[in-house]
């Protein structure tokens, strides 16, 4: 494909998004330059849930099967109660379920689908650059020209801004800063044959209670299990600047079910997340930069949707440049206010609900009585509150082509 075999464009930043752009411009033609800080590309965490809006995106681009191959398809998701352990609700992710989403609901390691979307984008031409640090950007006319960290400018057409929750290029258009949520995740991947418990554990399980959750599901095709323990950082309430420890942790699941306890044990204890997002913003454009990712819209993670957020600004900005660039740059600017347009309201949907939902998976005493009633007696046919979230298509909400 070469829609856009006449334009260039740089990509700030080499995570998942970063990447994931680099892709999906270069398969339709785009001369791609993505610079990365780092020295090496690669991704630090563990597990992640890919729902079907982001399953359809990674089949659309020749790398489903791929990324698939090394995840796990779980049957259900299911809520626990944290206290008591007992079952609330699920979600079937079987036929029915990928019918109706046209695609899979499915967990891989961050790893895996970071090096998946680096490989791809490669073979696709882009050019991955590391140690280079983008500190600045600036619109001249129909260029922008970009200043690394070692003083070179490089001109593009247009720029994207995925540089992260700490983004530098965010500040040339927002003055604030990351919000801290007071909740801090402990993670860890730990080999199935090393856990004695984890025959039990082949879907997606979340144990939701009073000031925190845990969550478990496999990895790597059952061969490893992955877990994360999220809770509440009892420095942070004290005011303290540096929250979230392994301290913490050894007391933070005291109030909790025996199957939570004894999970613990196979988490690790030399990092640790503390859990911020930012508040959303409408505007992510800046002449012919725009923010994208975690650069616009850093969620916290209740949803699942932060990695998929960022295939689908992949997605929608690649879509509306083959459509609306037919070999004229100058149309860059009015592209890139198009996809903000779009991909505002959604993304900022997410982080408000996340935040909501968060609030929701933590409640103590009669709210917490009333959200596991609310959860027993959920209509588990029904699709009614997850289609916003799991149905969403970048092309049926495009606006008009920009003049």
């Amino acid at each position: 494909m070469s829609a856009l075999k006449d334009t260039h464009v740089i990509v700030a930043g080499g995570g998942i998004g970063g990447a994931a752009n680099a892709l999906a411009l270069a398969r339709r033609g785009a001369q791609v330059t993505l610079f990365e800080r780092a020295s090496e590309f690669g991704e630090v965490g563990a597990g992640l849930q890919i729902g079907p809006h982001g399953s359809r995106i990674l089949k659309e681009w020749g790398i489903f099967d791929e990324v698939v191959a090394k995840g796990v398809l779980p049957k259900n998701i299911v809520f626990r109660d944290a206290v008591t352990a007992e079952v609330l609700t699920r979600i079937d992710l079987g036929r029915e379920y990928q019918e109706h989403y046209g695609g899979v609901y499915f967990v891989v390691h961050r790893s895996d689908l970071h090096a998946a979307l680096v490989a791809a984008a490669r073979r696709a031409g882009a050019d991955l650059v590391t140690d280079a640090d983008v500190v600045d950007a600036v619109t001249e006319g129909d260029r922008v020209h970009v200043t690394l960290a070692d003083g070179s400018v490089h001109a593009a057409d247009t720029l994207l801004a995925m540089d992260g929750l700490h983004s530098t290029l965010r500040r040339k258009i927002h003055d604030d800063k990351p919000v801290g949520s007071g909740y801090v995740a402990f993670r860890g991947t730990v080999p199935m044959d090393e856990v004695p418990f984890a025959d039990e554990i082949e879907d997606v399980v979340g144990y939701i209670g009073p000031r925190c959750h845990f969550i478990q599901y496999p990895l790597r095709g059952g061969t490893m299990l992955n877990q994360v323990a999220v809770f509440q950082s009892p420095a942070f309430l004290r005011g303290e600047e540096m929250w979230g420890s392994p301290e913490e942790l050894a007391h933070a699941y005291d109030h909790c079910h025996e199957s939570v306890r004894k999970a613990l044990g196979y988490l690790w204890t030399d990092k640790w997340w503390p859990m911020f997002d930012r508040e959303p913003v409408e505007n992510w454009v800046d002449g012919r930069m725009i923010l994208l990712g975690d650069a616009a819209h850093p969620p916290l993670q209740y949803l699942a949707s932060g990695a998929v957020m960022a295939l689908e600004d992949a997605k929608c900005l690649s879509d509306y440049a083959a459509r609306d660039l037919r070999g004229d740059n100058a149309n860059w600017p009015a592209i890139l206010r198009d996809v903000n347009a779009e991909r505002a309201p959604r993304c900022n949907r997410i982080l408000t609900v996340g935040r909501m939902w968060g609030d929701l998976w933590h409640l103590d005493g009669a709210g917490r009585e009333a959200r596991n009633e609310l959860f027993r007696i959920r209509d588990t046919s029904s699709y009614k509150y997850t289609d916003w979230l799991w149905g969403y298509d970048s092309g049926r909400a495009r606006p008009a082509a920009a003049v």
